[in-house]
C-alpha cells in the first residue's frame, strides 16, 4: 500500500543552512571574524557577498516601527523585527553569491577554522559543528592544533592552512568556493504559445527546411546545452526532453517558472521559436558574457530600449525574484529584467526580430532563403 503524501512533492533547491553557498568562521573572537570578512570582501567586489552575525548589544529595545533608510547610491539600512530561521533567511539571501557567518553565533554548512590559542574552550564547545572545514587560518605563528581537534578529525592537518595576514590567498580560496557552485546551464525552447496572431503554431514554421522548434533545439544543443522543449499540457509533441507548463495561463513567464520547478539548481538559457534570426554567433556571445553573479544575462538590440527576455540566461537566483513579481500580480519577464541587476549583451536588433504574423513570416522566409 502506497504511503499517502499530503503535499505535492517539489524538487528542492540546493541550499546550505541559510543561503545557497555559505561558510562559518569559527575559533576566534567576533571582532576578528568581522574584520576578516571585511578584508576578504574588499578583494572580491565582483560578487554579491553577505555577512550573518548576531547583535552584541545586551539590551536592544523592541520597536513596533520598522525603518528602511535608503541612500541615493543604492544602499539601505534596515531596522526590523525578524526572527532567524532557515526559510526566512533563504528568501532574504537568495541573490547572494556567498554568505559569511559568524560561527560564534550561527552554524554554517561549511566552515573556516581559525586557530586562536586563547579560544580552546570555544572550539571544544563547537567541535561537532566542524564537520566540513574547508581550510584553516593561523591567528599567530605559534597557533596550535588542539589535541581534541586531531582526535576528532585526524585529517585536519592535511587541510590548507593560511596565516591571518594572507588575505589575497584566503580571498582566492573563497572565490574558488563561489565558482564551484556556479550553476550549469540547460536550454529551454519555448513552444507553448498559442500563436494567435500567426494563426498557426509558430514552432512549426519552416524557415530552414525544418520546424523552427527543431532548429532552436539544435542551435542550443550545438553549444553543448541539454535542451528541453517547453509545451502546454494539451500539446502532443513527440520529443524526448520536454517540460509541461505547471504555471498555467502565464505565457513565457509561466514557462520559465515551470522550468525552474523542474530543476531549480541550473540556469536556463531561454530561446523563443519566433526569433529565426538568432544564430550560433548570438548564442555564443550570450554564453561568453554570462554573469552568474547577476539575476540574468540578457540580449538587447543596440537601438532598443528594453532587453529581450526570450533570449536570456536566467540564473537560479531569478526564480525567487520571478515568484516575488508573481505574488504582486505581475507576469512579465521583461519587467523582471528591467528592474533587476542583470548583465546586458548588445547585438544588432536584426538578430532578435520577432516574427508574429503571416506577413512577417513571408518577409522573413524570403529574406532567409535569398
Amino acid at each position: 500500500m502506497s504511503k499517502h503524501q499530503k503535499h505535492t512533492k517539489l524538487k528542492l533547491r540546493s541550499n546550505d543552512n541559510f543561503a545557497p553557498n555559505e561558510i562559518a568562521i569559527v575559533g576566534t573572537k567576533c571582532t576578528i571574524v568581522s574584520s576578516l570578512v571585511q578584508q576578504i570582501s574588499e578583494k572580491l567586489p565582483q560578487y554579491k557577498l553577505g555577512y550573518l552575525d548576531a547583535s552584541h548589544s545586551e539590551n536592544k529595545p523592541m520597536s513596533t516601527l520598522q525603518t528602511y533608510t535608503f541612500h541615493s547610491q543604492g544602499s539601505v539600512e534596515i531596522t526590523a523585527q525578524n526572527l532567524v530561521n532557515k526559510f526566512n533567511q533563504r528568501v532574504e539571501f537568495f541573490q547572494l553569491d556567498f554568505l559569511f557567518i559568524n560561527g560564534n553565533h550561527y552554524q554554517g554548512a561549511k566552515q573556516i577554522l581559525v586557530l586562536d590559542n586563547d579560544k580552546e574552550a570555544s572550539v571544544l564547545k563547537r567541535l561537532n559543528q566542524l564537520n566540513n572545514v574547508q581550510f584553516v587560518i593561523k591567528l599567530t605563528d605559534d597557533s596550535n592544533y588542539f589535541g581534541f581537534l586531531e582526535e576528532k578529525y585526524p585529517q585536519i592537518k592535511n587541510l590548507l592552512c593560511y596565516q591571518i595576514s594572507e588575505i589575497d590567498k584566503i580571498a582566492k580560496h573563497i572565490e574558488n568556493l563561489i565558482k564551484e557552485k556556479t550553476a550549469p546551464i540547460k536550454g529551454l525552447v519555448l513552444a507553448g504559445g498559442k500563436s494567435t496572431r500567426m494563426g498557426t503554431d509558430k514552432g512549426t514554421l519552416n524557415f530552414y527546411g525544418k520546424n523552427q522548434r527543431d532548429v532552436a533545439i539544435e542551435l542550443l544543443e550545438k553549444n553543448h546545452l541539454k535542451t528541453y522543449l517547453s509545451v502546454r499540457e494539451d500539446q502532443e509533441i513527440d520529443v524526448k526532453n520536454k517540460i509541461t507548463d505547471k504555471f498555467l495561463g502565464l505565457g513565457p513567464f509561466g514557462a520559465i517558472c515551470s522550468a525552474f520547478q523542474e530543476d531549480p539548481d541550473v540556469a536556463w538559457l531561454v530561446l523563443a521559436t519566433d526569433l529565426p534570426f538568432v544564430n550560433d554567433e548570438v548564442i555564443k556571445l550570450l554564453l561568453k558574457h554570462r554573469n552568474p553573479s547577476k539575476a540574468a544575462t540578457t540580449i538587447k538590440g543596440k537601438s532598443n530600449q528594453f532587453p529581450e527576455p526570450l533570449i536570456t540566461v536566467w540564473e537560479p537566483k531569478s526564480y525567487t525574484l520571478m515568484l516575488n513579481y508573481l505574488a504582486q500580480g505581475y507576469s512579465c519577464p521583461r519587467k523582471v529584467l528591467i528592474n533587476a541587476n542583470v548583465e546586458i549583451v548588445e547585438v544588432d536588433e536584426h538578430f532578435i526580430r520577432n516574427i508574429n504574423t503571416p506577413e512577417e513570416y513571408k518577409s522573413a522566409f524570403k529574406e532567409i532563403n535569398e
